[in-house]
């Protein structure tokens, strides 16, 4: 077992980190910008080193900066949370290079998986369905007008490097092809540094749904059943809950088989979910995410696992403690995304509580919200034996729940949680967009 572990983010994430290794006996360093000193994860864990100003990319984003702080407190191993650099190969490779243990899938995975060309390249190849698109990247407009012709309108242009709705557009037209292209290209080089874009079909309301998934790098893969992240406002997702309403168990199955045998054909180690897009009884292969993902707490209620620590055991001692024949999925649970909606300092804050609530968060009060980064507060998770049982537990949360000196987005997930359409579960990803607006 390792002793010491960095881990390379902020806020909540750092927050769950620390939980997690402080039960596991593994010494915790924090690290933290100039306007994160007085932020949570830094009064939890055992160390806290300063990396930097503000800025992201002078920061939690400055690869050299963490290695020295990981190899300046003997640091075993770092963690990268999630966003940030969780996914970059070029950071995995830096770790590893200077002798440290990265909690993450292979370096050679990290950088199949990062491009999602390659990335849908590698599904196609292994046998899951994917969304007829295009094999290669674009990068010329009139080849790339040619490919969507040829696709049918709509179609939606994606970022290969790209993530969070970044680099992302949909065409409804031919008219409106050529701005788009431009347009996608930029966000992407802007974003990611890569201004390489490919085509897809598209799909106007379907269902998003991830499976979570466990590997030990050898040959042991768990599924932790599948999430529903069908509900977000301009492709960033508000709400998620396990298991994914009105599904049938024959798709399930067939989703859930298709990304464990994606897995261990990569050989994939640590925490990584499979997303799809799924139409009735049909299903197609969007992308991995090769690292912890934020609505993780779901899987974790529904079957009773703490999904950081099976990761930290799997890229650090090559094992897990689930097992593929026992672990099982039961009962129901909803997450709520609390995002704040202005900067300042907390004078208030209410938990919530009672039976199946939970509240992930680095808030305290008198801490003051940055300007800087992500704009997610907090999570609000709740479990219940029955979906009905866990919206009206949610309800009750909800209203709970209290957040004064900021504003946030709590009052707003309160009328989604209320919404006839939403309470039915017969929605997809135009759902909320097309019920609230986009403003």
């Amino acid at each position: 077992m390792i002793k010491r572990l960095l881990i390379a983010n902020r806020g909540e994430i750092a927050v769950r980190i620390i939980r997690t290794c402080r039960e596991l006996g593994i010494k915790t360093v924090a690290v933290y910008s100039t306007a994160d000193q007085d932020c949570l994860h830094v009064r939890l864990a055992d160390q806290a080193v300063c990396i930097g100003p503000p800025p992201p990319s002078q920061s939690y984003l400055n690869s050299n900066n963490l290695l020295m702080a990981a190899i300046h407190t003997n640091s075993d191993a770092i963690h990268p949370g999630v966003g940030f650099l969780s996914e970059t190969a070029s950071f995995a490779r830096l770790v590893r290079d200077n002798g440290l243990t990265f909690i993450g899938p292979s370096t050679d995975v990290l950088e199949l998986l990062g491009d999602k060309i390659q990335a849908r390249k590698t599904a196609k190849r292994f046998g899951l369905p994917i969304i007829p698109g295009t094999d290669d990247a674009m990068t010329d407009p009139d080849k790339a007008y040619t490919a969507a012709k040829h696709l049918r309108f709509p179609i939606i242009i994606k970022a290969a490097s790209g993530g969070g709705g970044k680099g992302m557009r949909i065409v409804w037209t031919e008219d409106e092809f050529a701005e788009n292209f431009a347009l996608a290209s930029a966000e992407a080089e802007a974003n990611f540094g890569d201004k390489r874009v490919y085509i897809e079909r598209f799909l106007e309301n379907p269902r998003h749904v991830e499976v979570q998934l466990l590997a030990d790098g050898k040959d042991k893969v768990v599924s932790l059943g599948e999430r529903d992240c069908s509900v977000q406002k301009n492709h960033q997702k508000l709400i998620e809950e396990s298991p994914c309403p009105g599904m049938k168990s024959i798709t399930r199955n067939r989703m859930q088989r298709s990304a464990i045998s994606l897995f261990q054909e990569l050989k994939y180690q640590g925490a990584g979910t499979v997303e799809f897009l799924v139409e009735g009884n049909l299903f197609y292969f969007m992308e991995v995410n090769a690292r912890i993902q934020v609505e993780h707490p779901v899987s974790e209620l529904v079957t009773n696992t703490d999904i950081i620590r099976e990761q930290i055991l799997a890229c650090t001692e090559a094992r897990l403690e689930s097992d593929p024949g026992t672990v099982r999925a039961s009962g129901w649970a909803i997450e709520c995304r609390i995002n704040a909606q202005s900067t300042g300092r907390i004078t208030r804050l209410d938990v919530p509580g009672g039976p199946g609530v939970r509240f992930d968060s680095y808030l305290y009060t008198g801490y003051t919200v940055q300007p800087y980064y992500d704009s997610m507060v907090g999570k609000l998770i709740v479990y219940a034996p029955t979906r009905d049982r866990a919206l009206c537990r949610m309800e009750r949360a909800l209203h709970e729940l209290r957040i004064e000196g900021i504003k946030t987005n709590h009052i707003q997930q309160l009328y989604i949680i209320e919404e006839n359409v939403f309470r039915s579960g017969t929605f997809g990803i135009a759902y909320y967009n097309h019920t609230f607006g986009t403003d």
